[in-house]
């Protein structure tokens, strides 16, 4: 029985640290602009500069995060720690200014920011070029953007290191 327990104990603490990388599906679900269509990716999402056009100002995506650490009950309420991110990205059709789009995202931990951001970055240059629409992009982040890191960026960065010796 003392194993059952402690096996227990270590799966709920894994299951809760892999939770913290994922958003709260019913905080953050995930929001789409419903001005970007997969029909005009070319004139906004595909289009250097645009999301800057779009991207809320820092007073409020500042106080949203302020808030929305609270709502997440994170243990560490130090709002320098985490980037408010946008759960479906503005380059891949995100809403910009709904909070069910953006989250306190942590910006250490097994599952970074920077990391959220590598995928976004490789899964618009897939949309862009054709080799994936806007929907499953979307879908990929919005679901389980750890697995979707795992699925398109892995393999990117494998190939860029060439042939290993």
């Amino acid at each position: 029985m003392p194993r059952t327990s402690t096996f227990l104990v270590a799966l709920a603490f894994a299951a809760a640290s892999y939770a913290r990388d994922l958003p709260d599906p019913k905080l953050t679900p995930g929001v789409t602009n419903p001005q970007v269509t997969q029909n005009n990716i070319k004139a906004n999402i595909c289009k250097k500069g645009w999301t800057k056009t779009v991207r809320p100002p820092v007073q409020f995506t500042a106080s949203l995060k302020v808030k929305q650490i609270t709502e997440y009950h994170y243990t560490d309420t130090n709002p320098a720690h985490y980037e408010e991110d946008h759960l479906i990205s503005l380059e891949l059709g995100g809403a910009p200014k709904n909070e069910k789009n953006l989250w306190p995202q942590p910006r250490s931990g097994p599952w970074t920011a920077k990391m959220k951001d590598d995928l976004e970055n490789v899964l618009n240059k897939r949309l862009c070029s054709g080799e994936m629409t806007l929907a499953v992009a979307q879908k990929a982040i919005r679901t389980d953007w750890v697995a979707a890191y795992k699925k398109y960026v892995i393999p990117v960065a494998k190939t860029k290191k060439g042939p290993s010796k």
